[in-house]
């Protein structure tokens, strides 16, 4: 399965800073103007309990330093300015640099420090704006800005920000409802990342319960033609040219759709599957559409080269809806096309020789 690439960067450099300075801490500083002899306080929560971690006295200068050691996994804490708090991410042993001033300290703010910091500085600056558009009626059925922050969730399922905005309520009422048939995918996909990629993290379990409540079919359950019929794909090849799976399914008998990530781990392997079943029925009127998530287009277009199939490159601005649209969850992800729907979905990709005998 694909490896979350951002997070292991920041754990082998929060590894790296802990071997060099010994500190096993992370670190929120900046500069809150006009809060001259304001105490600024630091919380974390439990249970959905915020309670006090630390606190300081700002300066006339407004700045500030606080520390406090490392949790051993992400989490989101917040800071509170007399009635007003604002929240940022903390990864590992990172630094998150926050400016704001005291007059409009939880809307006028920057943060900076790790991607996800900005990250969710952008989550709640749309969360800002579309309050303010709508007096926050219908946010949770705003389905522009639902879309915008599914994007951000699906760049990174497992990681802390996705977590944020699931668990997000506006005016008493929670922004992702499990009982909504189109949130449930949503929340099953962070459910999923986190229980793949972070088991023993206090949040899985919760995350899990979440998505269980729902009592809707499982995001992991087998598509079948009569359920889902062809979803087209319009993406572009390694050589620049548009290729659409609607195509390959009107020129083929059977299309193996694959959603991938060629710098994971796992991907030469799986590949060398996915080509066993190429050599044994590309003669009898199959093929691959082999749609690539990675994150460096470079590196897509490298493997893409020597592969004997359609590949494509899914760009980060449309990889929500395409995930979205075939209830992709976890990389890599098959499905079989026949017959110019969606057939089956291969969950154990030893067994595609086995599934596409049936349909040629």
């Amino acid at each position: 399965m694909m490896k979350i690439i951002h997070g292991i960067a920041l754990m082998a450099t929060a590894a790296l800073m802990t071997a060099c300075t010994g500190k096993n801490e992370w670190t929120v500083n900046g500069q809150i103007e006009g809060a001259d002899d304001q105490t600024l306080l630091l919380e974390a929560s439990t249970n959905g309990r915020w309670y006090a971690l630390d606190s300081v006295k700002l300066p006339k200068s407004g700045n500030f330093t606080i520390s406090h050691k490392a949790a051993g996994y992400p989490d989101i804490y917040r800071l509170r300015l007399a009635d007003k708090t604002l929240y940022f991410p903390i990864d590992s042993i990172e630094t998150v640099t926050v400016v704001s001033r005291a007059d409009a300290f939880d809307k006028e703010y920057t943060l900076d420090g790790s991607d996800a910091a900005q990250r969710l500085m952008s989550v709640d600056r749309q969360l800002m704006a579309a309050l303010a558009g709508n007096s926050g009626q219908g946010i949770q059925t705003d389905s522009v800005l639902k879309r915008e922050l599914a994007k951000i969730m699906l760049a990174d399922p497992a990681g802390i920000v996705s977590y944020y905005i699931l668990n997000k309520k506006l005016n008493g009422k929670p922004l992702y409802d499990p009982t909504n048939k189109t949130d449930i995918r949503i929340i099953g996909a962070v459910a999923n990342a986190f229980d793949q990629y972070r088991p023993n993290d206090p949040r899985t379990a919760y995350l899990k319960r979440l998505f269980l409540s729902s009592r809707q079919p499982s995001a992991t359950q087998t598509v079948t033609a009569e359920e889902v019929p062809l979803i087209d794909i319009l993406l572009y090849d390694d050589k620049g040219q548009m290729q659409k799976l609607s195509d390959a399914a009107a020129a083929n008998k059977v299309v193996v759709l694959n959603f991938t990530v060629y710098s994971a781990e796992a991907a030469p392997a799986y590949n060398i599957e996915l080509n066993k079943a190429y050599e044994l029925f590309h003669d009898r009127g199959m093929t691959i559409y082999q749609v690539s998530v990675d994150p460096d287009e470079y590196v897509w277009k490298q493997a893409a080269r020597t592969l004997p199939w359609i590949t494509v490159y899914n760009p980060s601005t449309a990889s929500a809806e395409n995930l979205l649209k075939y209830n992709v969850t976890a990389l890599p992800t098959t499905f079989i096309v026949a017959n110019g729907e969606i057939a089956e979905r291969v969950d154990d990709i030893t067994t595609l020789q086995q599934s596409l005998a049936r349909y040629l």
